[in-house]
């Protein structure tokens, strides 16, 4: 987990170090974009039992696409055959059944035959062997197991045509004073209805303040009186330990528990799970709860801090399938790149205390930020290039010290601007 508690630049610069790594190493990581960046065999851990594929977090999932289409095969045919022996079985013991009952118009010679006890049970024991036979092959048939359906979810929020693609909350001249520090400079916005906002930036640039400074609405921050905020944290301090999974999540929530369940069920708590008490779960199934009973609150507007922290990536996957279905406002802080991508439909980023807002996707973002960076980068080539030309011809004028080392410096700079 070399990611961990890594802001987006410092990731990015461990991803270049490792990328010149001439040796072999092995990562352990959900950071999907990491592992897609580095890898060129993925290992899996899952039900006791390691698989290897090749290529990178991108290819390792479309293989278990393949896998997913196969199985979804394999079971349509075990179905198929199942329900043909089923069938077969019926049949063989209806005739078993009739097979008591003289048949009616025989002649006088059939009847002498066929006539007979013993010839109608030997014809009806015969019919229920085969019927057995049949049952045998039913059990040996080797099950394949149906792969979970997700239903949509539909929630109920309060005030939510109302309040959709308005401004619900205008940010006006704010900033980001804390003790002894300004984080950053008076700042305008507007946040509206149905935005998924992503807040990004360096560590300790501001995010978790910014987002505190909202909910609580500090001078300068003005909230519409419809909106109804739910926010986590990573303090988990929403959950009673000593309930259960179920009644945690049931009470704040005014969904129905059909609906509960089911959006538990994409969470991966099934069936019996939900009654587990919190206090016998894992770190990560504790933060899945809390979104979970986030989710299905009373509430229109979440705000999450830092939300896939200790997720793995199926459940980073099952949250991201979750907030795209939220009908809902969502603001939330991040340092995972595809998290961010899969999500966001603005950007919000704060760096060199400034904030920046940006209407796009977390990859046009990055596009354009990309853009601007390589502009600046040919304008300081272009600017040294003309100093090193500048010295060259003074050198070869006025050979001295000071003048060549003036020229080594500026080939480092040059050398430092290509890295």
């Amino acid at each position: 987990e070399p990611t961990t508690n890594l802001d987006t630049d410092h990731i990015e610069w461990v991803e270049k170090k490792l990328k010149r790594w001439q040796g072999a190493f092995v990562l352990v990581s959900h950071d999907r974009e990491f592992l897609d960046a580095l890898c060129s065999v993925i290992w899996e851990l899952e039900d006791g039992e390691i698989t290897e594929y090749k290529g990178n977090y991108s290819d390792y999932l479309k293989q278990k696409e393949v896998e997913k289409q196969q199985q979804q095969s394999t079971y349509e045919k075990y179905e198929k055959e199942k329900k043909q022996l089923e069938k077969a079985i019926q049949l063989k013991e209806e005739k078993a059944q009739r097979a008591t009952k003289k048949p009616k118009n025989l002649s006088a010679s059939e009847r002498r035959i066929k006539g007979s006890k013993p010839y109608f049970a030997k014809k009806q024991k015969k019919l229920h062997k085969t019927a057995g036979a049949l049952e045998t092959r039913v059990e040996k048939l080797e099950k394949v197991e149906k792969i979970k359906d997700q239903p949509p979810i539909k929630m109920d929020l309060p005030n939510e045509r109302n309040l959709k693609n308005r401004v619900i909350i205008r940010v006006e001249d704010l900033e980001g004073l804390v003790p002894k520090q300004l984080l950053w400079k008076k700042a305008t916005f507007q946040i509206y209805g149905g935005d998924k906002l992503a807040i990004i930036g360096p560590n300790g640039s501001g995010k978790t303040t910014l987002v505190k400074k909202i909910i609580t609405q500090e001078n300068g921050v003005t909230i519409s009186p419809s909106v109804k905020i739910g926010y986590f944290s990573q303090n988990l301090m929403t959950l009673d330990v000593n309930k259960s999974i179920l009644e945690n999540v049931q009470n704040s929530s005014k969904q129905e528990e059909s609906l509960i369940r089911t959006v538990l069920a994409r969470m991966h708590f099934f069936d019996e799970d939900v009654y587990k008490p919190v206090h016998v779960l894992s770190g990560g199934e504790r933060v899945k709860v809390a979104l979970t009973k986030l989710l299905v609150s009373d509430i229109n507007t979440l705000v999450l801090d830092e939300p896939t922290n200790y997720l793995d990536t199926e459940a980073l996957k099952a949250l991201e399938n979750l907030l795209n279905e939220y009908t809902g406002s969502i603001i939330f802080v991040s340092h995972d790149r595809t998290f961010t991508e899969n999500i966001a439909t603005r950007i919000l980023e704060i760096r060199n205390k400034k904030i920046e807002i940006f209407d796009g996707t977390y990859q046009q973002f990055k596009n354009r930020s990309t853009k601007k960076e390589r502009d600046f980068q040919q304008e300081e080539q272009l600017l040294l290039d003309t100093k090193i030309s500048e010295v060259l011809s003074r050198l070869s004028m006025e050979p001295s010290q000071a003048l060549e080392k003036e020229f080594q410096n500026l080939l480092k700079e040059k050398s430092k601007l290509k890295e």
